[in-house]
Formats: C-alpha cells, sequence, structure tokens
C-alpha cells in the first residue's frame, strides 16, 4: 500500500473539469487509498505563491493554458518533450522537494492516434493555429513522413506556425483559412479549434474521408466529427486525448503502470453524459 499523497489540476475551470474524474478512478484501480486530486483556479501571478505552499505530501500536478509557460522557470527540470513547444502540462514533486516538468499531450497524441491504427501518415492538415496546434505538430514529428499543411486565420498567425514547424523541424507549408475546406482530403486533418470554429466545414467532408482527429471532448460530436463518422472515417476525439495524456500522468506522479486506461476512459465517458 502506498501512503496517501496529493496531487492537483491548475487552470481554468472550464478546461481541466475531467481531469479529476480520470484521476481519482485511476488511485481507486490501483489501489492507492487515500490519494487525492483536486482542482484550483490558479493564474499566472499567483502560480508562484501556490508552489511555495507545496509540502512533501504532493507528488504532482497537472496544468492548463497559460500556466503551462508560466511554470518553466519554477521548475528543476524540463524533459526535451516539453522544451521542444515551451509547454509543461505536468509536474512531479519527489519528496524532497525537486520539480520536475513534463508534457504528456503530445505522446498522449500519439497513443490516442496509435488506438486508432493510425501510426504513420504521409501527410496531414492541422486546422488552427493556437496552443494546440504547436503539440499537434510535435505529435506529427513522430509520425508524419512528409508536408504538413496549417490552415490560419492571420498572418500572426502563420508566423507563429512557421517558428514553431522550424523548431520541431517539420516541413510546414501554411494555408489561409478561406482554403479549409482543402484539408479534409488529408490523409489525416488534426483540428485544433474551439467549439463552432469548424461547423461549417462539415458539409465539405469527402464522401471517403481518411482520418480526423477533432481535440475537443464537449461537446460531442463537434458537427465536423459526426459527419466525417457518417462518411466512415475514423475519428479521434479529444477525450481520448485527454484520457491517453492522463494515463500517462498518473504514471509518472504514482510510480505505478501501467494506469488503467479503459476504467478511466469509461469514467470520463460517464461523466460527459452526465453533463
Amino acid at each position: 500500500m502506498s501512503a496517501a499523497r496529493r496531487a492537483a489540476v491548475l487552470g481554468s475551470p472550464i478546461a481541466h473539469s475531467l481531469s479529476p474524474v480520470l484521476h481519482r478512478t485511476a488511485y481507486a484501480e490501483l489501489g492507492l487509498e487515500g490519494w487525492t486530486y483536486d482542482r484550483f483556479e490558479i493564474d499566472e501571478q499567483a502560480l508562484p505563491g501556490f508552489f511555495d505552499t507545496l509540502g512533501p505530501q504532493w507528488a504532482g500536478l497537472s496544468l492548463t493554458m497559460p500556466l503551462k509557460r508560466a511554470v518553466i522557470p519554477l521548475l528543476d527540470s524540463v524533459s526535451e518533450t516539453a522544451a521542444s513547444v515551451e509547454a509543461v502540462n505536468t509536474v512531479v514533486l519527489a519528496p524532497d522537494g525537486r520539480r520536475t516538468g513534463d508534457n504528456t499531450d503530445i505522446p498522449g497524441m500519439v497513443a490516442a492516434l496509435r488506438e486508432h491504427g493510425i501510426h504513420k501518415v504521409e501527410s496531414a492538415a492541422v486546422l488552427g493555429a493556437g496552443a494546440t496546434a504547436s503539440s499537434a505538430l510535435a505529435a506529427l514529428a513522430r509520425i508524419c513522413s512528409g508536408e504538413v499543411t496549417a490552415y490560419v486565420r492571420s498572418e500572426a498567425r502563420a508566423t507563429e506556425m512557421r517558428q514553431w514547424a522550424e523548431r520541431l523541424d517539420v516541413a510546414v507549408r501554411i494555408a489561409d483559412w478561406e482554403d479549409a475546406e482543402q484539408a479534409l482530403h488529408a490523409p489525416l486533418v488534426v483540428s485544433t479549434t474551439p467549439a463552432g470554429v469548424t461547423d461549417t466545414l462539415a458539409r465539405a467532408v469527402p464522401e471517403r474521408p481518411a482520418a480526423l482527429f477533432d481535440v475537443l471532448y464537449d461537446p460531442w460530436p463537434t458537427v465536423l466529427a459526426a459527419r466525417w463518422s457518417a462518411y466512415g472515417g475514423a475519428v479521434v476525439s479529444g477525450l481520448d486525448l485527454l484520457v491517453h495524456q492522463a494515463v500517462l500522468q498518473v504514471e509518472q506522479m504514482t510510480g505505478r503502470a501501467p494506469a488503467p486506461l479503459d476504467a478511466m476512459r469509461e469514467a470520463g465517458e460517464r461523466a460527459l453524459a452526465a453533463r
């Protein structure tokens, strides 16, 4: 039996609403009695002060944007994966006080795709250019052998994507959002946009679509994902991503592996259905 420890997710209440469900389910399945996982609404200014309150009973933290970047100066070390996108979503807290940062979003994306049989693609398209798009590019660097086309709304976003592409050594072509319907013919489409943004694209889904990875999970399915699935295309959801990245977090924070993927997914599905 493991000694009771604490973990939590920090950030906005909407972004991390399912995290406690997934982590607490894992603790129960792993027999980690007394382990707790809570939520704290913390902004960038309050983050250093929060870290000062953490004692040896703390095992780890999950973070949402913009805390994923703000936390980096507070850490003793950062993994190569997290450093590649300048974003830490996982902090492991050792009993001696050492703070280690990692990014489980990127391997979580890769794992979610592989679970759906998507191991390698010759090219891909990314819809959007926000914070999640950089993680998507990093994930595609591991599975895409050719060019990634990013559909963006502004030159500022285009510049950001070019910078990330150079940093991650990914061949990226920038395209205007007005041409986003063309993205739907790619072997893999990754949608990183907020809810509703891709709804109008659903009418342009081809008769035989390939694979869609839509990072949203609430509301689900999105209009685009529903049409994609109806036409027989493979669909990877934001819940798939959320569960796979949480599995990696649980394993790092608890030192127990494998984490109970199926039980965590089922708990997430029940929580979403109850809304």
